[in-house]
């Protein structure tokens, strides 16, 4: 009787932590970019990004169709944004200006899709399949 309620004991307070010890050994590879700092410049709005990549191999180049939305939600622009490479497990910081924009007139940015995605050499899918998208701001990024 009392090996009995032990096992059933052992089953309820272990089943929790073996579903855990599932859900951390499955974390899905990702290419994380986050909209981090939106600074005025001269003319220009600039944006900044991090992007972290945990997909478990190099992208060679990431260039990524990216749309920017005014405070209404109209489009603003459409521009290619040029990521270039993004080393496994190493942060990188990529900075974008919009000419003649203001930055209190950006809403939201969208990421579209990649223009461009190399990995080894090769065009890849990876870009869009792995990609996270955040932001620090009250603006956006969606994708």
């Amino acid at each position: 009787m009392w090996s009995r309620l032990v096992l059933i004991v052992a089953v309820f307070i272990g089943a929790p932590f073996g579903v855990l010890a599932q859900e951390t050994d499955t974390v899905e590879p990702r290419l994380f970019i986050e909209l981090n700092a939106l600074e005025t410049v001269e003319q220009a709005c600039r944006l900044s990004f991090v992007a972290r990549n945990t997909t478990g191999t190099d992208i060679e180049k990431a260039v990524f169709e990216t749309v920017i939305f005014d405070a209404d939600g109209g489009v603003s622009s459409l521009s290619l944004f040029d990521f270039r490479d993004l080393p496994q497990a190493r942060p990188r910081v990529r900075q974008f200006d919009l000419p003649g924009a203001t930055c209190d007139a950006v809403g939201r940015v969208l990421i579209n899709g990649a223009s461009t995605c190399l990995v080894s050499a090769e065009d890849s899918d990876l870009c869009d399949s792995a990609l996270a998208l955040t932001s620090r701001l009250t603006v956006e990024l969606i994708g």
